[in-house]
């Protein structure tokens, strides 16, 4: 019998993270033959490191898309797509979380009458000034398979009329991740490299438009940042987006930002800076930081399964879960309130760990499951 083809189609880091176990298993499955497809969404530094620590394969293809205007960039990515998957021919092709990759991807496939599977489907914000909640519910409507990680993404689903035959719950794929690398980030330098002890510094990663975009809301959390390092270091491995932005409107100049290998850390204002991390620095980070303020995602997730607090820098979450299960609090972007929630861990009010079911770190082996009933059994 022939290897049934699928396509994955990665461009940013938080999709490294979620595709690497489903591609593992998959490519060394004797029924399907994994293609890997690389849109080139996310710059070089916050890409390249990913490929090699998590193992993934080599992309067959790199449509070299690069960043830009969302429009043009899904453009780029769906006419470079296009004769990809008509040389390939897949049976499935396989997207990922919320980015415009994710979207522009499922949207190809779908024109071409392709079947598609959607890793981290059913997540919602409620909020449509957010790019990704719009990328989000796109991607899922025109999904056959919605692969969520919890009950209140099958909700979403539901109330928005997906079919129930198309909502699979599978678990968290990016913790698949975690779980398997764990061991091995602990063995990262990093704290050592930056001078920093076990819970004695705040993490902090700051990319979303609506934060760093603003010369107002980025200086205001920026200071927020440096009143904190009164009390603990403050570690910032800064997003280009992010460190584009404070060089514009002066937060930070180009001799601040440090390297994280053998370059000795500087400090600015109390802040670190550092350029990107790789996956195993940035957990180890995370595993060992008294809070982290992030306004991301995966972010929530990871410190969620670590037990360490996090404070979200946003007015909503698309991962409530991680507020009702974990470690995770809604901070908004007030300075004020960033600042008192602060305080109150520090003074220790912590959530209890909890981790929501099925983020076991065996989320693709329930994939891969569904894929052989569709696609191997007769």
């Amino acid at each position: 019998m022939s290897r049934v083809p699928i396509v994955g189609v990665v461009g940013a880091r938080p999709n490294f993270m979620k595709m690497a176990p489903v591609a593992r298993l998959l490519r060394r499955h004797p029924g399907f033959r994994f293609h890997l497809v690389h849109t080139g969404q996310h710059y070089a530094a916050m890409s390249d490191p990913f490929f090699r620590e998590l193992a993934l394969p080599d992309p067959e293809y790199h449509l070299g898309a690069g960043s830009g205007d969302a429009a043009e960039q899904i453009a780029r990515i769906m006419t470079r797509l296009v004769p990809v998957l008509r040389k390939l021919r897949p049976r499935l092709v396989l997207v990922a979380g919320d980015v415009n990759s994710t979207l522009a991807a499922a949207l190809t496939a779908h024109k071409m009458g392709l079947p598609v599977g959607h890793i981290e489907a059913g997540l919602r914000s409620f909020d449509d000034s957010m790019p990704e909640e719009v990328n989000r519910r796109l991607t899922d409507a025109v999904s056959d398979y919605c692969f969520t990680p919890s009950a209140d993404a099958d909700r979403n689903l539901r109330r928005e009329g997906v079919p129930p035959e198309r909502i699979v719950r599978v678990g968290n794929l990016m913790i698949d991740t975690l779980r398997r690398f764990r061991k091995k980030a602990a063995g990262s330098n990093i704290l050592k490299t930056l001078g920093l002890r076990d819970r004695s510094y705040a993490l902090v990663t700051l990319h979303r438009p609506s934060n760093v975009d603003s010369e107002e809301k980025l200086s205001d959390l920026v200071a927020v940042l440096r009143k904190l390092s009164g009390r603990l270091s403050v570690v910032f491995p800064i997003h280009p987006r992010t460190w584009k932005s404070g060089l514009r409107i002066g937060l930070w100049s180009r001799k601040d930002r440090v390297g994280h290998g053998s370059s000795a850390p500087r400090s600015r204002n109390g802040l670190v800076l550092t350029e990107p991390l790789g996956y195993f620095d940035f957990l180890k980070l995370q595993s060992r930081a008294r809070v982290v303020l992030t306004d991301s995602g995966g972010v929530q997730e990871e410190t969620t399964v670590l037990g360490v607090p996090c404070l979200t820098l946003r007015e909503n979450t698309e991962r409530p879960v991680t507020i009702t299960h974990g470690t995770n609090r809604l901070a908004g972007t007030d300075p004020g309130r960033i600042l008192d929630h602060v305080e109150r861990i520090l003074a220790g009010d912590v959530p209890p760990r909890r981790t929501p079911p099925l983020w076991d770190g065996r989320s693709a082996e329930r994939l891969i499951r569904v894929l052989e009933r569709k696609y191997l059994r007769r």
